[in-house]
């Protein structure tokens, strides 16, 4: 079989509907679109979500709460996390990200205080609970503190 040989299957390419070219073609007079109303007019548009005149989906919906616009979420690690690393460490964001303990280089980082640290460490987070600070310090680890 060569290339030139190769044929569509008969039926791919149907002919599209010429709408409005008489009534002895099936789809004249109306052309398809019913009697009156919007729907026949050319150039109609709906908004997305119109439903026909019928109450939208999202306003039937009850609304709870407040959603705010520009939240900052923290990615958390708690200390009992920490204690995979070596001793007299450096760990930050690649070291965490490594170890799988973030997803995202990009948000920032809290450290909480579950758990308690076996381990002295040079954590570099851009924030830390009264609790772990109040741990780590104890255990004789140095917090650095990054910028968003």
């Amino acid at each position: 079989m060569k290339i030139s040989e190769i044929t569509k299957p008969e039926g791919a390419n149907r002919k599209t509907k010429r709408r409005g070219r008489g009534s002895g073609s099936g789809h004249g007079k109306n052309a398809c679109r019913g009697r009156k109303g919007a729907l026949k007019r050319s150039g109609r548009t709906t908004r997305p979500g119109f439903e026909g005149g019928q109450m939208p989906l999202i306003r039937r919906i009850p609304k709870r709460g407040f959603n705010a616009l520009f939240k900052s979420g923290y990615q958390v690690i708690n200390i009992e996390s920490l204690n995979r690393f070596d001793d007299n460490s450096i760990v930050g964001p690649e070291e965490f990200k490594k170890a799988g303990l973030i997803g995202s280089l990009n948000e920032p980082i809290k450290i909480l205080g579950t758990g308690k640290p076996a381990r002295k460490l040079t954590i570099k987070a851009h924030k830390f609970s009264e609790s772990a600070k109040k741990a780590l310090e104890t255990a004789g680890s140095k917090l650095e503190y990054l910028a968003k």
